[in-house]
């Protein structure tokens, strides 16, 4: 019977249940540990998303001066130029 004890992979083992029971245990005290953490955070992270994101849509507050009118927005209305 120790002979195919030697044959089984590491997980199936004695010790390889332990350690997948404790990764288990401790994979989730972690992941219930950080949710309340970034609960807690994430009205801070909305604020902070508003003005990143007004930053990177208007590129830097670099204006509107870049964009050029169509030629139908820039003659008058009576069809004169």
């Amino acid at each position: 019977m120790n002979e195919n004890r030697a044959d089984l992979p590491w997980w199936r083992s004695k010790t390889g249940f332990i350690a997948i029971c404790f990764l288990a245990i401790a994979a989730f005290f972690l992941l219930t540990e950080h949710t309340a953490h970034v609960f807690g955070a994430l009205p801070y992270l909305l604020l902070l998303a508003c003005p990143v994101m007004h930053l990177f849509m208007h590129h830097g507050h670099g204006g509107h001066e870049h964009h050029r009118p169509d030629s139908s927005a820039a003659a008058p209305p009576d069809g004169k130029k």
